[in-house]
Order: structure tokens, then C-alpha cells, then sequence
């Protein structure tokens, strides 16, 4: 099973966390994205985008860290990291959901304008990341993991780009839940980390 690879994106992070966490073993396939290997085959015939992470599984191939995630629980993880029951992976999804959008678009979008020099709205992405936030550190001021009683994939999705947010100018100092939840994930067996987090 291939990951192709960026070791500094954090929805790349978000699979090899997850995989090492659940004991799956995957081959990295680092993707040089400065000479716009993303944009060449092997990845883009898998992936039109042209976006990174890309997971090939024999016949499977699949784009996007969400969907990734969801894939690699279902089909080799223990049933704790995505439960069968509807309830519980609506709880989960939603938080998904929030990675692929808020988190994504708030500290992720402001980490890609301080770090790499996108062109974006820097203002907006502070915005998004000051708006969701709070949000999650009363949900962690209450929870010790976001969606069930234990770490789910959604710890994994969502804790990336919220680790690495002083990359893009947003400070967790506010946050005290929040920092304590990011300590208890690299507390888990198994953890890896990656650079700046």
C-alpha cells in the first residue's frame, strides 16, 4: 500500500499519523512538489486534482485525507477508530467535515500564506481560525476527544493544521483545552510527529 507523500503537509500527516497509531504499514512515495511532481504521473493520472495525499491499495486508489482516513479505519483498523454504528460515525464525520472546511480554510489557508507564500486572504483565514476554535475548545472543555470517548480518526483529521497553527500567525495560547488535547494525542502509542508540530 503507497502514500504518496509530502512530509510538511499536514492532510499528508493526517494518514501517516493515522496509519501509525492503527499499526498499518504504508510505503511513503515522497511527491517533490516544487518541481510539480504533483501535477505529473503517477499522481495525476490517480488524482486530476493534482492534489497530495494519494493512496493506492492494489485496484484502490483514492485522494483526499478525509476519505483516506475513513478507508484505512474501515478496512484495517480496529473498530474503535471509526465504530459501525450510524450515531457514532455521524459524530465523527462531522468533524471531518469541520478539517476539510474550517480547520482547512482558517489556520490551514493563514500556515499556507506565512510558510509557503500562497496568495490568499490571510485576514479571512485569521477569521475562520478565531471562529472555529472556541468552538472546539468547548467541545474539548467537555470532551477528552472530540467525537466519542476514545481517539477516533477524528483526532487525527482535525489536530494537524491545529498544531501547527503558529505557522500561519495563530496562537493557541487562548486555548488551554486545546493544547491539552494536542499533548494527549502525541501521547497515544504509537505517535509520530512531523516538523514544526
Amino acid at each position: 500500500m503507497k502514500l504518496y507523500d509530502l512530509e510538511v503537509s499536514g492532510n499528508c500527516y493526517k494518514v501517516r499519523l493515522f496509519a501509525a497509531l492503527a499499526g498499518i504499514e504504508l510505503e511513503l512515495i515522497p511527491v517533490d512538489f516544487m518541481a510539480g511532481e504533483h501535477k505529473q504521473d503517477p499522481v495525476i493520472a490517480m488524482n486530476p486534482l493534482g492534489q497530495l495525499p494519494v493512496l493506492s491499495d492494489g485496484a484502490t486508489q483514492l485522494r483526499d485525507s478525509q476519505a483516506i482516513l475513513v478507508y484505512l479505519a474501515r478496512k484495517y483498523a480496529d473498530d474503535c477508530w471509526y465504530p459501525q454504528s450510524p450515531e457514532q460515525q455521524g459524530e465523527i464525520m462531522q468533524w471531518l467535515s469541520t478539517a476539510a472546511n474550517e480547520i482547512q480554510h482558517g489556520p490551514g489557508a493563514a500556515r499556507l500564506v506565512d510558510k509557503f507564500g500562497f496568495e490568499l486572504d490571510k485576514a479571512n483565514a485569521v477569521a475562520t481560525a478565531n471562529s472555529i476554535l472556541p468552538i472546539i475548545e468547548t467541545q474539548l472543555s467537555q470532551h477528552q476527544w472530540l467525537a466519542l470517548d476514545q481517539p477516533t480518526i477524528a483526532d487525527c483529521a482535525v489536530m494537524p493544521y491545529i498544531g501547527l497553527s503558529h505557522e500561519g500567525g495563530v496562537s493557541l495560547d487562548r486555548y488551554p483545552n486545546i493544547q491539552a488535547w494536542i499533548n494527549r494525542i502525541k501521547a497515544l502509542p504509537g505517535f509520530i510527529s512531523m516538523p514544526a508540530l
